[in-house]
C-alpha cells in the first residue's frame, strides 16, 4: 500500500516535470525559429517609430469611443481621485453607456491636475473630457465617486456644481450619486479597527521581508502539515486583500506565536485578550464586506441587482448589530472561538450600527428611485398606476403579453432553484 502511495507519488512528480520540460523545449524551438529567420529584424522598431505607432493606436481608440458615445441614449460617470508616485493628482474618468440595451463602458480620460484639486477645478476637467466626447448632460443619469470630500461636498464640491450643470438644462432631472466603497475609509474612521490592521501587517513584514525568514516560516508550517503553506502580503490598493490576509493570520495564528518566539520577536497583541477579541471581530466583519464586494464586481451589472444586494448587505448589518446586543455569536464564527466580553459585543454592535450609518448614506439617492427600481426588476407585478406617463402604455403592453409573463416566470423558477443548490 505504501509502495503504491510512493509511486503514485513519484509519477506526479515526474509528469509535472516533463510537462515543465516539454513547455521549455518548445519555447526554445519558437525562439530559435524567429532568430534564423530574423522576423524582427525585418520590422521598424526605432524610438520614433514606436512612438508615432502608439499615438496611431491611442487615436484610434479616441476615435472608436467617440464613435460609441454618439449613440448613447443614456451614460453614466465614475470618478477617482488619487496621487501618483509624483504627489501630481490624477483624476480617472470612467464612462458607461447604454444604446438599445448594449452596454459600453470605458475609461473615458485621465487628467493630471498639477495646481489645486477644488470642486470648481474637477468641474472644469469633466466638463472638458464630457465636451471632447461629444456627450449631452441632459444624457447624463448618474455619478460614481471615491467619495472624497473635494468631490461630495453639497455647497462647493463636484457632484454639486454637476447637479447645478445639469439643471440649468432640465429643471426637472436629478442625478443620481453614488460613492465609492472605501474599505480602508471604513475600517479606520467606522469600524475603528486601524490598531489590528497595523499589528498584522507588521507580523506579515516581519515574516516575509526576509527570505530567510520566510523559508523558515513555510518549512515550520509544513513541519506542522498546517492547512495553508504560507502567509501572504497585504496589498493597500487591492480590495480583497486585507480579509484574506486577517483570515490567513487568525488560522495561523498558533504557528506564528511559535514562530516569532523562535526568532525572539515580542508580539505582545497576540497574548492580548482583548486585541483577540477586535482580531475576531475584524476577521468577520471583512469577510463580510469582501463577499459584498465579490458580487458588486463585474461588467453588466444593473442597478436593481446592485441595489438588492446593497439592501441584504445593510439588513445584514442591522440584524448582526441586534444579535450581538443579545450575546448571540451564530453568525460570528470567527468571535465566537474567544468568549468576547459583555463591553465587547456592545462595542462591536455599535461599531455594526455605524457601518450600517455610513452604507445608507453613500447609497442614499438609492432611496430615491427604489419605485424605479422596483418597476425594473418586477414589471409584471408593477402597478401601472404608478409608472412614469411616458411608459405606461408600454407597461401594459408588456404586461398583457402572456408569452413573456410565463418566460419570466420560468427564469425567475430556474434562477431560484440554481441558487437553492
Amino acid at each position: 500500500m505504501l509502495l503504491a502511495k510512493l509511486q503514485t507519488q513519484q509519477g506526479f512528480f515526474t509528469k509535472l516535470h516533463t510537462s515543465r520540460d516539454a513547455a521549455t523545449k518548445t519555447s526554445f524551438l519558437i525562439s530559435h525559429k524567429i532568430a534564423k529567420n530574423r522576423a524582427f529584424e525585418q520590422v521598424p522598431l526605432s524610438r520614433r517609430t514606436v512612438t508615432r505607432r502608439i499615438e496611431q493606436i491611442a487615436g484610434n481608440l479616441e476615435l472608436q469611443l467617440h464613435r460609441e458615445v454618439a449613440g448613447f441614449d443614456f451614460f453614466s460617470l465614475a470618478l477617482d481621485e488619487s496621487c501618483d508616485v509624483h504627489d501630481t493628482a490624477q483624476l480617472l474618468i470612467f464612462v458607461r453607456g447604454i444604446t438599445d440595451f448594449k452596454i459600453t463602458e470605458e475609461l473615458a480620460a485621465m487628467r493630471s491636475m498639477k495646481g489645486t484639486t477644488t470642486g470648481s477645478d474637477l468641474f472644469m476637467e469633466v466638463n472638458a473630457c464630457i465636451d471632447t466626447l461629444g456627450l449631452k448632460w441632459d444624457r447624463l443619469a448618474g455619478v460614481t465617486t471615491d467619495g472624497c470630500p473635494n468631490l461630495t461636498d453639497k455647497i462647493v464640491g463636484l457632484l454639486k456644481r454637476m447637479q447645478d450643470k445639469v439643471t440649468e438644462i432640465d429643471a426637472d432631472q436629478k442625478l443620481v450619486f453614488l460613492h465609492r466603497i472605501h474599505q480602508h475609509v471604513l475600517c479606520k474612521s467606522v469600524l475603528k479597527i486601524t490598531h489590528v490592521i497595523d499589528v498584522v501587517s507588521k507580523i506579515v513584514n516581519f515574516i516575509r521581508a526576509r527570505a530567510l525568514n520566510h523559508r523558515q516560516f513555510v518549512a515550520l508550517l509544513e513541519e506542522h502539515e498546517s492547512e495553508h503553506s504560507d502567509i501572504g502580503y497585504h496589498t493597500a490598493v487591492r480590495w480583497l486583500s486585507l480579509g484574506k490576509v486577517l483570515k490567513r493570520v487568525w488560522d495561523l495564528n498558533a504557528e506564528i506565536r511559535e514562530f516569532c518566539e523562535k526568532k525572539g520577536k515580542d508580539i505582545p497583541e497576540l497574548s492580548d485578550e482583548n486585541w483577540m477579541a477586535d482580531f475576531a471581530f475584524a476577521v468577520d466583519v471583512t469577510a463580510l464586506m469582501n463577499e459584498l464586494n465579490t458580487k458588486l464586481q463585474g461588467k453588466g451589472l444593473f442597478v436593481h441587482q446592485m441595489h438588492s444586494l446593497v439592501k441584504a448587505f445593510m439588513t445584514k448589518l442591522q440584524f448582526l448589530s441586534r444579535q450581538l446586543e443579545s450575546n448571540t455569536l451564530t453568525h460570528m464564527q470567527t468571535l465566537k472561538e474567544v468568549t468576547p466580553s459583555a463591553d465587547h459585543l456592545r462595542r462591536y454592535s455599535s461599531m455594526l450600527g455605524a457601518l450600517h450609518g455610513e452604507f445608507s448614506r453613500r447609497f442614499e439617492d438609492l432611496r430615491t428611485i427604489e419605485d424605479e427600481i422596483h418597476m425594473i426588476s418586477s414589471p409584471f407585478t408593477y402597478s401601472v398606476d404608478n409608472a412614469p406617463t411616458d411608459v405606461q402604455l408600454e407597461l401594459i403592453d408588456l404586461q398583457s403579453d402572456a408569452v413573456l409573463a410565463e418566460h419570466w416566470i420560468s427564469t425567475l423558477l430556474l434562477r431560484r432553484r440554481t441558487f437553492q443548490t
